[in-house]
């Protein structure tokens, strides 16, 4: 079937759908195959398998940038905070005030935290690729550095697993915990990787970036330009740098509207609404 590839059409109400070698698997198709009753993360694997097919004498294409990721281990002693709760240390009670600073709450993602040396005051959020445990990165709940320790791979995409196929759009963060508050991707940085873009494009549906509200944001939104992605610019009081801040000020329900209220995909209004978007940043 790799070879040949798959072709389905309905005669009584004239619904096509196909797939060949070379090409990413259709809308319609995944309509199809959420219709014959497939597991959401089994047609994200399908769409992946795809794109991963290599050229070969049969069809022309290009090369997929799409990586392979390895199953990585969590540090020593790591557990999800829901059980830590059960009996709940003394050092585990500054994390979960942390959590509730930034309005995280324990339901909303797999959170893990350990009592080892070194990772006592830090938030662990893991990483999942086809629901396979690939890394993490540990967040420091207090002043100091290093503020990060990660264990992550190049070209990892950050919370593609939640992205079911009934979604009209995904909202593209820099961090993990900003794509956690608005249920979207992060990239990790301030920078679309190569192998990232296909990730997320490979979703086909209506992409939307976010930059953090800072100067090297703006690689991001160039970035979304080249792409032909659309750009979000809601209009949130100064000092509201990123999704949590806007979490934190307005709650969640009015920060996921007013992203996709403040959409733009015009590229002259996204060049003229960057200016203002940097603005106090730049000054």
């Amino acid at each position: 079937m790799v070879n040949e590839g798959v072709s389905y059409h309905c005669f009584n109400c004239g619904f096509k759908a196909s797939w060949q070698p070379g090409r990413k698997l259709s809308v319609k198709l995944k309509r199809l195959m959420q219709w014959l009753g497939v597991a959401d993360d089994a047609i994200t694997k399908c769409s992946l398998e795809a794109m991963r097919i290599e050229e070969d004498s049969s069809y022309q294409g290009e090369r997929s940038l799409i990586p392979v990721f390895i199953d990585k281990a969590m540090p020593l002693g790591a557990m999800p905070i829901k059980e830590w709760l059960n009996d709940p240390p003394l050092e585990l009670w500054p994390v979960l005030e942390y959590m509730a600073s930034r309005n995280l709450f324990v339901d909303d993602y797999t959170w893990y935290w350990t009592d080892e040396e070194g990772f006592q005051n830090r938030l662990i959020v893991p990483f999942y690729y086809q629901k396979r445990l690939v890394g993490y990165t540990a967040r420091k709940i207090t002043a100091g550095n290093p503020k990060y320790i990660s264990e992550q791979q190049p070209g990892y995409v950050f919370n593609l697993d939640s992205q079911t196929h009934d979604r009209k759009y995904v909202i593209v963060t820099e961090g993990p915990i900003d794509a956690i508050c608005i249920g979207g991707v992060a990239v990790m940085s301030a920078e679309i990787g190569p192998s990232q873009a296909p990730q997320i494009s490979q979703l086909q549906r209506e992409v939307i970036v976010l930059a953090d509200r800072d100067t090297a944001g703006i690689k991001m939104v160039e970035q979304a330009l080249e792409l032909g992605w659309s750009v979000a610019f809601p209009e949130w009081a100064d000092g509201i740098k990123d999704v949590n801040d806007a979490v934190k000020r307005y709650g969640r329900l009015y920060t996921l509207y007013s992203i996709i209220n403040s959409k733009e995909s015009n590229n002259l209004k996204i060049q003229l609404k960057l200016r203002k978007w940097f603005k106090k940043e730049e000054q």
